[in-house]
């Protein structure tokens, strides 16, 4: 029935599906295996896409050729870049997605993709011999032959459900969850362990009153992930969402149903994620805290279902339901569903290779919610490059590992691998000790040549991204040898509180200046505005970027080279890092339980960041 497989995708999530696209964009045939057909790239919570460090992800994957760059761009309701007021490695785009649509367009452009197979089943077991994969066994019986498997099973494994003290087995609202896998696993001597994640209720937007809000709009200019020409909304089309806070009274009725909280009473013993705490966990870790920010997001075009995003909870239903109608704009409001926390199986990711090629299995890999990660973004990433890896394993070809230097999914899979994770892995731009470098405007002058050179990023992807070079080279030659006049900028640099030219110079020296754009010489210069005005927007920003930042660019490069050495940095024993002040609460926890004896050690401790390293060399006079 079933012919011989290059790739078995086990889970059809954001792992999944960036798994399976990528494998057969390589050539491989693969097998995509489901629980449910209909919840293909299902968005399990939130109902966006990006966000601080995981826009940058998105984009990544898509400058290699993945797809969820272009399904996020087909389906928003809203795009921002958040952070604009900070320097350009800090900026992340992020989209509002219409949730139906979003796993249509997945499912689509996956049906669209040659190669790719589909099977609706369990998976209950794998075929193993002699410590490699041969293939897996779904619930019905069938035993199915692969080169390589690839699991993502999400929060599926021997999953739970918590509502209050009622608890029942799902992978998610209305699934049921998947077993035999974990047990399997553990036997051939993998170790695993619980974690718990949650979401919030979802309310009938006709029953709330937006006048009490605030209006949180988009962008005025679309600016999506995919660098492909993509058709995206308008900004005038954009769907707004609102913002509204908590307050103590809200916070007094939450305690009320504590005693019946399944976390606070043992009943879940996995941890949560630290970094987007249920509502419960938010009014106890920051008791002085007399509100909380709520952020009332639309789940589509075509529905009045509303997404309570920064209300998690397991709290029971009936206290979900009376705090919600303290906070303002909620009166009156209507529950779709309760909020609930879900328990799962994962396997600390410390057991795989940087492929994420398990160790102990030749040619078996994890992606995804399965190695301790929370989010969308960073279990797509995963898939894709354990996609791209099996694929490769499948034909004898050699692995494809980003470093910390090359992106962002470097850095998540180098943090996973050397570090593990206790609690769910989310990723930030403090992780990236080259954020600079990493910015979410040149992953496709970072990724493309290398997602092309695999076979994954089409020949389309690299004519653009070797234009856009191309271009960028061109203007920023223009700058350096384009002479200005102080007639003809003074006006604007004493509008800026520049100091005025009093004598020619370099339209590229004059844009390092604080508070000067090339926007704004473009406009005060029609000469330069004639060279380079017909300019993609893009170009110009990323030529922009190249110019003012171009010492810091430097700067970076050069440490990248010399973190190398921190192996060799020893740390004192006695050690005090109770003085490091200026560090995360997280580190200093971490250091004083783990003493590591290196800054290498040091800067894989789960919950260290690069900054909070970079402060400890800074104590010990490095």
């Amino acid at each position: 029935m079933f012919p011989e497989y290059d790739v078995i995708v086990v889970g059809a999530g954001h792992a999944g599906c960036e798994a399976a696209a990528a494998a057969a964009n390589m050539g491989s045939k693969v097998l995509l295996i489901t629980m449910n057909m209909q919840t293909i790239a299902q968005m399990s919570c939130n109902p966006a896409m990006g966000g601080i460090a995981k826009g940058q992800i998105v984009r990544e994957i898509d400058a290699l050729g993945g797809y969820s760059g272009i399904v996020s761009d087909k389906s928003m309701i809203q795009f921002r870049m958040l952070n604009k007021s900070k320097g350009p490695g800090m900026w992340s785009p992020r989209s509002q997605n219409d949730r139906m649509l979003f796993a249509t367009t997945w499912r689509e452009m996956l049906e669209n993709t040659p190669n790719v197979d589909f099977w609706q089943d369990m998976v209950k077991g794998l075929l193993v011999s002699r410590g490699t994969i041969q293939g897996v066994v779904t619930g019905m019986g069938q035993e199915i032959r692969g080169k390589c498997v690839v699991l993502t099973n999400g929060t599926f494994l021997n999953g739970v459900i918590h509502i209050g003290e009622k608890q029942f087995g799902g992978g998610r609202m209305g699934e049921k969850g998947a077993t035999g896998l974990t047990e399997q696993l553990v036997e051939a001597g993998f170790e695993s362990a619980r974690l718990k994640t949650g979401t919030p209720p979802r309310i009938d937007g006709r029953s709330l009153d937006y006048t009490k809000m605030e209006v949180q709009d988009g962008d005025d200019e679309v600016v999506g992930f995919s660098y492909l020409p993509i058709e995206r909304i308008k900004a005038k089309e954009q769907r707004c969402c609102w913002i509204t806070y908590t307050s103590q009274e809200v916070h007094d009725i939450l305690k009320t149903g504590f005693e019946q909280s399944p976390m606070y009473q043992g009943r879940i013993k996995g941890s949560g994620p630290r970094y987007c705490p249920s509502i419960e966990d938010k009014i106890t870790r920051f008791a002085e805290r007399e509100r909380h920010q709520l952020f009332v997001e639309p789940e589509g075009w075509n529905t009045v279902e509303i997404y309570v995003n920064g209300f998690s909870t397991s709290l029971p239903e009936d206290v979900q339901y009376k705090a919600l109608k303290k906070v303002p704009g909620f009166e009156n409001c209507k529950f779709f569903r309760p909020g609930y926390a879900i328990e799962y199986d994962y396997f600390p990711p410390t057991q795989l290779k940087f492929t994420l090629e398990t160790k102990l299995i030749r040619n078996l890999f994890f992606a995804g919610q399965i190695n301790g990660t929370t989010g969308y973004e960073e279990a797509a990433c995963q898939g894709l490059m354990a996609g791209i890896n099996a694929s490769r394993s499948a034909n004898e070809e050699e692995p494809v590992v980003l470093l910390r230097s090359d992106a962002y999914i470097g850095v998540l899979i180098d943090d996973l691998i050397n570090k593990g994770t206790d609690e769910p892995y989310r990723m930030f731009t403090s992780r990236a000790e080259y954020r600079t470098l990493l910015r979410q405007d040149n992953a496709d002058l970072r990724l493309t040549g290398l997602g092309h050179k695999i076979g994954l990023a089409s020949d389309q992807r690299l004519a653009l991204m070797q234009e856009k070079l191309q271009k960028v080279a061109e203007i920023k030659s223009i700058l350096t040898d384009f002479s200005i006049d102080k007639e003809m900028v003074n006006q604007l640099l004493e509008s800026n509180g520049s100091s005025l030219l009093t004598e020619k110079t370099r339209a590229a020296k004059l844009l390092l200046r604080p508070g000067i754009g090339l926007k704004d010489l473009m406009a005060a210069i029609p000469g330069l505005n004639d060279l380079i005005g017909n300019a993609d927007p893009l170009v110009l920003e990323q030529v922009e970027i190249q110019v003012k930042y171009d010492i810091y660019i430097e700067k970076e490069q050069e440490l990248v080279t010399k973190m190398a050495s921190l192996e060799g940095l020893l740390i004192p024993e006695s050690f005090n890092y109770d003085k490091l002040t200026a560090i995360s609460n997280e580190a200093r926890q971490k250091f004083n339980k783990i003493r590591p004896r290196t800054l290498g050690q040091a800067s894989r401790i789960s919950g260290v960041n690069p900054s909070d390293v970079q402060i400890l060399m800074v104590y010990m006079g490095r």
